[in-house]
């Protein structure tokens, strides 16, 4: 039992809440008074609740965020209705603008706006006192070494089970208006040596996989150096690393460090969004598009990291001749990944300011996605919608290696685009596709729809079908059997004319 609780919902349990670990550190005298705990989206509201009474608090704190906010709303209305003695203070990224209009902040007793690292255990010092607190706190500013640092708060379990989540700066130099870090005045950097000293305590205490939420971290290029020396050194080979990249900003001395890295050890975030440079005028985007080009093809021909790229469908200004140029110039660039996503409407970003000019309409219920503009409607939004949903189950999921040639060939988004029209029409749904289903959807597709060679197809799709790990031989079994046949004619036929 404990008097404050700090709760959150992930979108999994493999997640963990960073946000919440820093109000932890910074409870000062409150701390063992305090516990975290976290839940997910997927559980039930009443099971919960129950669960949050059971350790009889006198105050709950939560973390709101574009993916927990109706599911932690249900969570405290029921905590309202059965116990409405318990003080809730909610925070974060989700409640922290355009609060005047949301039923969540109307249930909650008190709200934190803004970075609530050391307001939160104020306001429940004032709480227990049975002090007046405002309903709505506005947390002051302060600076990074004023605050104690989250590490030493993931448990043993977290380190085992779950991501680890650091930070080695905070805030963006950049005003993207599609971002929240729009609104930061710059990006500011943790003490580097007491950094580090986090990060060696977390590997002596077990982790391995660190994720880096910095959003520029090579920004400051001499720390971006000593953070990634610091990992080099440890020659683990368990060891792996996530950093968000500025693409257009790769000095050689950054180039030759990651160089060194082995296979398997870096993963690159790296945020395109757009590579129209009239839509990057109009949202606020600076990205030298030559420079961005030019590293990505540096590290996916130099490096073994691998390469997440983001695009964004539905900004402003951009229309669906000049998304697909921009993402075929990027499949070009040779990624691992690309993440296509559609536009959301954040609460606070910029953006809205294109509502009008540019007719955007957002989904009014989490997580806001773009539904239309004036130069892509609707009907075409939903293509689109599915066109990145699709590219993520089969492309990025790296099962079609053999095949992907064959499914995109020299045009990327158009003949993904057919293919989408296709399963769609084909199957009426997005998720939940059995992969031995998929497996013979694909085959059906490129033999009938695209009349490619049925013994081209057949190898690729059984090599990728093996190397996926499934063993059954799904609907071209027959297909199967027959390649395996001629595999062996052939075989034999070699080794008949090498005797000759």
């Amino acid at each position: 039992m404990q008097d404050i609780l700090l709760a959150t919902l992930n979108a999994r349990y493999i997640h963990s809440s960073l946000g919440l670990r820093y109000l932890l550190a910074n409870m000062g005298e409150l701390q063992a008074r305090t516990r975290l705990i976290e839940y997910t989206i997927n559980q039930r509201a009443l099971d919960i609740v129950e669960d949050l009474i059971a350790q009889q608090p006198k105050i709950i704190g939560f973390g709101v965020y574009i993916w927990n906010v109706e599911q932690t709303e249900a969570v405290i209305r029921l905590l309202k209705a059965v116990r409405p003695e318990i003080i809730i203070i909610i925070g974060g990224p989700e409640v922290s603008h355009e609060y005047d209009e949301q039923s969540i902040v109307r249930h909650a007793d008190h709200l934190i706006v803004g970075q609530g690292d050391l307001t939160f255990a104020t306001d429940c010092q004032q709480v227990l006192a049975a002090k007046p607190v405002a309903r709505i706190i506005h947390a002051p500013p302060f600076e990074l070494h004023d605050i104690q640092l989250p590490y030493s708060c993931y448990t043993a379990e977290d380190i085992a089970h779950r991501i680890i989540y650091v930070e080695a700066s905070r805030g963006c130099p950049f005003k993207c208006e599609f971002c929240l870090s729009a609104l930061d005045k710059t990006a500011v950097p943790f003490d580097t040596d007491l950094f580090l000293q986090q990060m060696q305590a977390l590997y002596e205490r077990g982790a391995r996989h660190f994720k880096f939420v910095d959003r520029t971290f090579n920004l400051k290029v001499d720390s971006s150096l000593r953070i990634m020396e610091f990992f080099l050194q440890k020659n683990d080979p368990d060891l792996f690393l996530h950093f968000e990249l500025v693409p257009d900003h790769l000095p050689e001395k950054l180039k030759t460090i990651i160089a060194r890295f082995p296979p398997h050890k870096l993963q690159f975030e790296v945020g395109i969004q757009s590579l129209n440079p009239d839509v990057q005028q109009l949202i606020s985007r600076k990205q030298n598009n030559d420079k961005a080009r030019a590293n990505l093809l540096w590290l996916a021909q130099h490096t073994h990291a691998h390469i997440h790229a983001d695009l964004i469908i539905g900004l402003p200004g951009e229309d669906l001749q000049s998304f697909a140029r921009g993402f075929n110039e990027l499949v070009a660039m040779n990624p691992h990944e690309i993440q296509v996503g559609l536009l959301k409407r954040l609460r606070g970003t910029p953006v809205i300011r294109h509502t009008q000019t540019c007719g955007m309409r957002f989904n009014p219920q989490p997580p806001y996605t773009i539904l239309c503009n004036h130069l892509i409607d609707f009907v075409t939004m939903q293509r689109l919608a599915r066109f990145a949903r699709y590219w993520d189950m089969i492309i990025n999921s790296g099962r079609f290696t053999r095949s992907k040639p064959l499914l995109l060939g020299d045009n990327a988004f158009e003949n993904m685009m057919q293919l989408c029209d296709w399963l769609h029409a084909e199957t009426g749904q997005t998720h939940e596709f059995a992969l031995e289903r998929l497996f013979n959807l694909l085959h059906q597709y490129l033999t009938e729809q695209k009349l490619q060679s049925a013994s081209l197809v057949e190898n690729a799709l059984l090599e990728d079908y093996r190397r996926a790990g499934l063993k059954g031989q799904a609907g071209f079994s027959k297909q199967e059997n027959r390649v395996d046949k001629s595999r062996k004619i052939r075989n034999a036929d070699r080794q008949q004319r090498h005797l000759i």
